[in-house]
């Protein structure tokens, strides 16, 4: 990795683990106390969380657009305007109403700030160099639920839901806002891209394969985010024994971006997607074969490896396979069925545990196969090379 670029990922890195835990993690550890205090039921929580992926789901092409023909700062930095002004009214709300307007504008920032529109800011500044820095971030950015977990958890029991909350807002404009906007190195050649960044992209077979593997597997990372602890106990594990082994997904996800940035990283990224999805199953079927808190970590350190990967692939495989044009609309149009499919994992998991409990299980880890097996039937190729941005 080039260490001229490390303050970049260190910015960008920092960011992102902020933007997750304080969003996207929120739900799996406040869910059930919001739903109590403001009256509604955990489900129709998970339903307006669904609601929000769907609305970042709808605006991922045209947040692509923005970033190829002007980079990231700006996008970023309104992401943390909206994480803040989201969390202050979900503070605030006493009915489902304000609850439901706080998850909007969580949704539109979610399409603004989340991983995606940090790749696509990455694609931006490196072009195909950009392999090296999409891993760098999300090996920072994979302690977000190891962070976001406790911390938030901890702040809910000594000062109350509301106020960790508003402790998550004023961070948004303290830490995230000045990172993304300031301190993000910004494009030095946006009027040759912006005449490009409007071309179409075709919708062809590779693309297809793609949508569809990385669909299925953001349904089971959004389902086991939501609902990781509670699996664990239908699976036998104690409340302390789910929240530890909860604990050891981030390690577990650091230590196979490790691998990927060192190892892995000499093979086509094709080869770690296709790794990645193997895990899940393995882990599950630790855990429904054991049970209990032992088997609970196993199953946490093996998925957290696969989530890890493949979080990196959903941006270094299109980029691979196509190259830096129009790079920012390719994630977009590849990430909006990711986030409508996904949109509906935590009530769809909710409802599923209610049925199955930990035998909901077999239905991820089958997500997982069909996702590698989608993965198989792509040919690696290579796009032509493309001068970086910048460096």
């Amino acid at each position: 990795m080039d260490r001229s670029r490390l303050p970049t990922i260190l910015v960008l890195g920092t960011a992102q683990t902020l933007a997750w835990g304080s969003t996207y993690y929120l739900p799996a550890v406040l869910a059930d106390e919001i739903a109590r205090d403001i009256g509604i039921s955990t489900n129709l929580f998970f339903g307006a969380f669904s609601a929000s992926l769907i609305i970042s789901a709808l605006i991922g092409p045209k947040v692509g657009r923005a970033i190829d023909r002007a980079g990231g700062n700006g996008v970023l930095s309104a992401a943390n305007i909206l994480f803040a002004a989201a969390l202050v009214l979900m503070s605030l709300a006493h009915s489902f109403a304000l609850f439901a307007v706080a998850w909007i504008l969580m949704g539109i920032g979610m399409g603004l700030g989340l991983y995606d529109a940090a790749f696509a800011a990455l694609g931006r500044l490196y072009g195909m160099a950009a392999r090296g820095p999409i891993t760098g971030i999300t090996l920072l950015a994979g302690f977000a639920s190891t962070i976001g977990w406790p911390l938030t958890a901890w702040g809910a029991a000594e000062i109350g839901w509301r106020d960790t909350c508003l402790a998550w807002a004023v961070a948004h404009i303290v830490i995230g806002l000045p990172l993304n906007y300031f301190l993000l190195p910004r494009p030095k050649d946006l009027a040759v891209t912006a005449k490009a960044a409007d071309q179409p992209v075709p919708i062809d077979r590779p693309m297809i394969l793609l949508a569809f593997a990385f669909s299925a597997a953001w349904i089971v990372t959004a389902g086991m985010a939501a609902h990781f602890p509670r699996i664990m106990e239908a699976a036998g594990a104690t409340s302390t024994q789910a929240i530890a082994a909860g604990a050891l997904i981030g390690p577990a996800q650091v230590a196979a971006r490790l691998l990927e940035a060192g190892f892995l990283s000499r093979f086509h990224p094709l080869v770690s997607a296709r790794l990645a999805m193997t895990t899940h199953p393995v882990g599950a079927a630790v855990i429904l074969t054991a049970g209990g808190g032992v088997a609970a970590s196993a199953f946490a350190v093996l998925h957290g490896m696969g989530n890890g990967i493949i979080t990196i692939a959903r941006g270094t495989v299109p980029l691979a396979l196509y190259g830096p044009k129009n790079y920012g609309y390719r994630l977009g149009l590849l990430g909006a069925p990711s986030r409508f499919l996904s949109a509906g994992a935590p009530l769809g998991f909710s409802l599923l545990i209610d049925h199955l409990g930990a035998n909901v299980l077999l239905v991820s880890s089958g997500l997982c196969l069909a996702s590698f097996a989608a993965l198989c039937l792509l040919r690696r190729t290579a796009p032509a090379p493309v001068p970086s941005h910048a460096d």
